[in-house]
């Protein structure tokens, strides 16, 4: 059967929302609507797309479909999209140094930090989100006065390509790569080559005090973005039969390059940008590919059942927020399960 485009399915989605909710697998609906009762009040949306179709939508908690959802740390992995437009497009490549597109940085540790491994998080500088008196914490490179000045002075810490450790620097100097080798200011870029061919016309995204969007994070989309991103990702970089991002990036960034279990109970491996974990629902396991934001906020890619999960999640700073996703994930595709 030929599939009809997103945006087709889309405007008769929002044409009829009703009849939508309707065809959309009844028990899937369930799992969304025992989540009314979560106590906590900062769920926020869960949207479900099987084939580039919505089959459950839900809003919780004052949150509608054109709602604006900032969707913290899930941006780093739609910063690694625009650096693969810009591999794409020839204007950068991960085999260099940061301070190859960034000369102001370049006699810097962090300039000499080849892409391959800033992509990865294992830059081997001295910052570790985790750790608040890290030199490159992401606190003090949002309060820096001159976040040029703050890259150029964190230390090296260990040897690049060798431990992983989170932090929101590496995404934040990816974002300047990538402005600096494109010569566009970042979110004019991504409207671009990203937005536009997904049909995105709605967001916000915050700036630090350069006035250079944050690559690390802060940026707001609509929980149905949020789902077409993910649609594009599982359908290998094509969207509406257009191609978007590319195959070959996408895989790159995909696969599992840094094992990351035993630091993150939610994921098993780390890409560039995007995490990964396989998931036992009933027995079976099932690959997921995710890009993940405090508070919860999750795009679950799973090429196995054709599927896009979107869930924005309130609960930044929240434990509860990450567990939740995960088993709103848990009782969606176990619930699917018994459809098959």
């Amino acid at each position: 059967m030929r599939r009809l485009p997103f945006s087709l399915l889309s405007a008769l989605f929002l044409s009829c929302p009703v009849l939508a909710q309707d065809s959309a697998p009844a028990i899937l609906d369930q799992v969304l609507q025992a989540r009314d009762g979560d106590s906590h009040g900062d769920l926020r949306a869960v949207l479900v797309l099987r084939d580039g179709a919505i089959v459950a939508e839900r809003y919780y908690n004052g949150e509608t479909a054109d709602t604006l959802h900032d969707i913290r740390s899930a941006g780093k992995s739609i910063t690694a999209l625009l650096v693969g437009a810009a591999v794409a497009r020839g204007q950068l490549a991960t085999t260099k140094t940061v301070g190859g597109y960034w000369p102001e940085v370049a006699a810097s540790p962090a300039g000499k930090v080849v892409l391959d491994d800033l992509l990865t998080m294992r830059s081997g500088l001295a910052a570790f989100d985790e750790d608040e008196h890290s030199p490159g914490n992401e606190d003090k490179l949002d309060e820096a006065p001159d976040p040029a000045a703050f890259v150029r002075g964190v230390p090296a810490a260990t040897k690049p390509g060798s431990i992983y450790r989170y932090n929101s620097l590496g995404s934040y100097i990816a974002g300047r790569v990538v402005e600096n080798a494109s010569g566009a200011d970042l979110e004019d870029y991504a409207a671009k080559a990203l937005f536009a061919p997904l049909g995105i016309t709605r967001w916000s995204w915050g700036r630090d005090v350069a006035r250079h969007p944050k690559g690390q994070g802060n940026l707001s989309l609509r929980a149905r973005d949020t789902a077409k991103i993910g649609q594009m990702v599982l359908d290998d970089g094509v969207f509406d039969g257009k191609r978007v991002i590319d195959a070959a990036w996408l895989k790159a960034a995909l696969a599992p390059r840094v094992a990351i279990g035993a630091v993150d109970r939610y994921a098993d491996s780390y890409g560039y940008f995007w995490y990964a974990k396989t998931q036992d629902v009933a027995g079976k396991k099932i690959a997921v590919h995710f890009a993940s934001g405090n508070g919860g906020n999750k795009i679950y890619v799973i090429p196995a059942r054709r599927m896009v999960v979107s869930i924005a999640s309130s609960a930044y700073g929240k434990g509860y927020g990450q567990r939740r996703s995960e088993d709103i994930l848990k009782a969606i595709l176990a619930a699917d399960a018994t459809q098959m």
